[in-house]
């Protein structure tokens, strides 16, 4: 063979090789920072849940989660920008109960809660607190039921919205006890606190802690906590249940989900990471003071709840005729 052909020949053979494709190990997760997408406004127990797990999902993961606040649209803005994501950890999340109603709510939507976002854990669990008007004479749930019995129709009661926890909370509380009171949605719970406190509406479904310090001025009177089991910071009132109405429960809960698609390594390291930083002392301390009860629960047992969630609210949706507005 001619030499400089010879030479010509390597050289392509050195090329080739030096082409090959080589699958590279793909980079540890998390390599860059975390968005977390909260579908509320900074502040309330959505934001105080993502900031207080965020800030510890931080240190264990070595890379920063960042808060997003995406309010509007009844929390449905943001679940679709988390639904349409890329599917690769980096999006994430605070689905809450919002997210449920939401499912029988809207007669459409740019997302499905079960089949576009895969659970990962739920992180909070609250109660909600009953509160009239000083001047209502009920001192007690059991007495709110029977003022409403006696007199259809004349109790109003206050919710965030139309749509909102609180207002679902309020239609089943009708629903399950047989009386009638008369929704007056806000643009919000404190201006339905507001209300309340000054008379314009005689009962109010609320979060604890926004209206605990009003119950404690006197401004507000506090009939009743509608958790499974009483609030760790108001612990000598009773639950709707125990007061009469077995079985009623209406709490504000939260968890993360990602995109649909993420791989399960990726789930599984933020699932085992997110149950580390709940049993975290000083996170459970943090959430408890402001009546956040930390969960955690494997993607399937969140799923599950999810989905029994979903199907409770339709039933209260249906029942009460609600409609988005």
């Amino acid at each position: 063979m001619d030499t400089s052909l010879k030479v010509r020949c390597l050289a392509l053979v050195a090329i080739s090789v030096t082409f090959v494709p080589v699958a590279l190990p793909a980079p540890q997760y998390p390599a860059k920072p975390i968005r977390l997408v909260v579908t509320f406004a900074p502040g309330g127990a959505a934001d105080t849940t993502a900031r207080v797990v965020g800030q510890g999902l931080s240190a264990a993961l070595g890379k920063q989660v960042i808060v997003d606040n995406r309010p509007g649209g009844g929390g449905n803005i943001g679940a679709e920008i988390v639904a349409k994501a890329l599917p690769d950890g980096y999006t994430l999340l605070l689905g809450g109960t919002g997210h449920a109603v939401a499912a029988s709510l809207y007669d459409k939507l740019n997302y499905d809660l079960s089949r576009d976002l895969i659970a990962i854990s739920q992180l909070t669990t609250t109660p909600l607190l009953i509160t009239a008007h000083p001047s209502v004479a009920a001192k007690s749930a059991k007495e709110l039921m029977a003022l409403a019995k006696a007199r259809p129709g004349h109790l109003t009661y206050s919710s965030a919205g139309t749509g909102s926890g609180l207002h679902l909370a309020g239609a089943m509380f009708c629903d399950m006890a047989g009386i009638t009171m008369t929704h007056v949605p806000f643009k919000g719970g404190v201006l339905g606190l507001i209300a309340v406190m000054g008379g314009d509406v005689t009962v109010g479904f609320s979060a604890v802690t926004a209206a605990l310090p009003h119950v404690k001025s006197g401004k507000l009177r506090a009939v009743g906590v509608t958790g499974a089991r009483r609030s760790v910071v108001i612990p000598e009132l009773p639950t709707i249940s125990e007061s009469g109405l077995p079985g009623y429960e209406a709490a504000l809960w939260y968890g993360i989900n990602a995109p649909r698609g993420t791989p399960r390594e990726v789930i599984s390291r933020l699932h085992v990471e997110t149950g580390n930083v709940l049993r975290l002392a000083d996170v459970k301390a943090q959430l408890v003071r402001t009546d956040l009860e930390p969960v955690g629960s494997s993607p399937e047992q969140y799923d599950a709840y999810v989905r029994s969630e979903i199907l409770k609210w339709r039933k209260v949706v249906k029942s009460a005729g609600i409609k988005a507005e």
